[in-house]
């Protein structure tokens, strides 16, 4: 069963899927809504465990769901790609969870999902001074109408959301710039490794680095208080769709468009939210559709390709 799922993520399914605009597309929606989902979740393990121990959590969870995987392809782990993942392990998937968790004790969630937008610019500029990626004009125009219309969606449903400790808002921009470096480099430095085997081997070299610190922190203290274990079970879902199935999608998605295209994702996640808001009894208004409208094009600029001369 584990060869099995594991070849359907590794095999020739992904590129069919992928290939084409529509299958892209697709999988930005659906990243969105995995990931638009998670600022709940981890709402609710705050309420029992600390930023620190939330974040540690998830990563060690998600580092037992790939372990039974793991093993299968530890044959790929070599002295060429060991700095390259544990930079896309550290940098993007562990610094990023605590850095998140810690801004969103101290912000609203309006803000963290506005300063969540500025990934793909900051993934552009990385990539311009890092690592010399080629963009065109229309890319570059798609990530500034995307980030106004994501800041002009957000504005529209909240009227006060400068609240709380701003400095806290730099964890949220620093997470941002964390998830450019690793972007470019799946992109442009791990291309022998299909997306599955980078976020598996990526995980594998930062879990047990959470796993020592859970164990260190005051974690069966804050398990044996109320209300903890159904808080327990939220940062396992958490870890299952945030971390695995959506960190193994989005760099199944890097492999096949562009990092620009791929960090796009943070556009339509408050898209998602409102969404969310909506099947709580909330109201949607006209304004925020044509917010919606705007990073939709935005979106579609950043995936046009650039013609070669």
């Amino acid at each position: 069963m584990i060869k099995a799922l594991q070849d359907k993520l590794t095999g020739k399914h992904a590129p069919s899927i992928l290939e084409n605009q529509r299958g892209q597309y697709i999988m930005l929606l659906i990243l969105a809504f995995i990931w638009g989902s998670s600022f709940v979740l981890m709402k609710k393990g705050l309420q029992s465990f600390s930023a620190n121990q939330v974040a540690g959590l998830r990563i060690f969870t998600t580092f037992l769901l790939f372990l039974p995987f793991t093993f299968r392809i530890l044959h790929k782990l070599n002295r060429k790609n060991l700095t390259f993942l544990l930079i896309v392990g550290f940098i993007g998937n562990g610094i990023p969870a605590i850095l998140f968790t810690t801004g969103q004790t101290e912000i609203s969630s309006a803000l963290a999902g506005i300063l969540n937008s500025l990934t793909p610019l900051s993934t552009l500029l990385v990539g311009l001074a890092l690592f010399k990626t080629s963009t065109g004009w229309k890319n570059i125009l798609g990530v500034f109408i995307g980030l106004s219309g994501t800041v002009g969606l957000i504005l529209n449903g909240e009227g006060l959301f400068l609240t709380g400790n701003l400095w806290f808002a730099l964890f949220i921009i620093t997470a941002t710039i964390c998830y450019a470096l690793s972007t470019n480099i799946i992109k442009e430095k791990l291309q022998g490794l299909d997306g599955f085997s980078v976020a598996a081997l990526s995980f594998f070299l930062i879990g047990p680095w959470a796993g020592v610190y859970l164990l260190t922190s005051n974690f069966t203290t804050a398990m044996a208080a109320d209300g903890a274990l159904s808080n327990f079970g939220f940062i396992v879902l958490l870890a299952f769709f945030s971390s695995f199935l959506a960190v193994i999608l989005f760099n199944m998605l890097i492999k096949f468009t562009t990092s620009l295209f791929a960090s796009s994702v943070t556009y339509i996640i408050p898209v998602f939210a409102i969404f969310w808001g909506l099947a709580d009894g909330e109201t949607i208004k006209l304004g925020q559709f044509i917010w919606v409208g705007v990073i939709l094009f935005g979106i579609y600029l950043v995936n046009q390709k650039i013609k070669k001369s």
